[in-house]
């Protein structure tokens, strides 16, 4: 598995300059050299992690897109979130591009701060959860947790996925891929609720962990 993910790990990062690079038709571009090395630095850092203490979550997290999906309605939401995903990465390199609503300095490095806590809240879900899957299932064995983040929230990973959609637009230099955030959130929405019927259906203890944690993606409002 180490081979193929070394084989996946750089094609994902061609793919990543490719999406971030070829919209600013330059590489003079502060902001795009300063994601990346966020990006592939939290992700690398947390996949060292995984790699160290929890083999089989790194592979449940690698088994993602629309063909992992069991439920028809997770496949279409998946392709949702890929190409709101794609458009939140190339949009920002367009906008920097030809100045249409530049951001001062600070605010893409505040993005850079948002993208590296995201990558945080992964890590303490992996710390919990060893079934945190890319796609939604329920396996033999799994338990309902309901320590650490898991006692904030119901569903913590799309939490820091959160920070992830706020900080990339910010960090990357535009203010109007940043209004992509609300059609984001929309296809959360949608994923969690089709999520948490799987879970109330398959997953055994999960109806009483929902009376006890009641908050499903934001602490205090939903």
């Amino acid at each position: 598995m180490n081979k193929k993910l070394i084989l996946d790990s750089v094609f994902g990062t061609l793919v990543f300059l490719a999406l971030v690079f070829t919209p600013a038709w330059t590489f003079n571009y502060w902001q795009g050299w300063a994601y990346l090395a966020t990006s592939i630095g939290g992700s690398l850092l947390y996949t060292i992690y995984l790699i160290k203490y929890d083999p089989p979550l790194l592979a449940r997290r690698r088994q993602m897109g629309p063909s992992h999906e069991r439920e028809p309605a997770q496949k279409i939401i998946v392709l949702f979130i890929i190409a709101a995903f794609v458009t939140l990465v190339v949009l920002p390199p367009l906008d920097w591009r030809y100045a249409w609503s530049p951001v001062p300095w600070y605010v893409s490095i505040i993005g850079d701060a948002l993208v590296v806590f995201s990558y945080y809240l992964f890590y303490l879900v992996a710390r919990v959860n060893s079934y945190a899957a890319a796609n939604v299932r329920v396996e033999e064995g799994q338990k309902v947790v309901d320590t650490g983040v898991y006692a904030w929230v119901r569903h913590p990973m799309y939490f820091g996925t959160l920070f992830l959609i706020i900080g990339t637009p910010l960090a990357l230099g535009s203010w109007y891929a940043l209004a992509l955030t609300p059609v984001l959130l929309i296809v959360l929405y949608f994923r969690i609720k089709s999520e948490e019927k799987v879970l109330v259906r398959d997953l055994a203890g999960y109806i009483e962990y929902q009376s006890k944690v009641k908050y499903r993606l934001i602490p205090f409002v939903w």
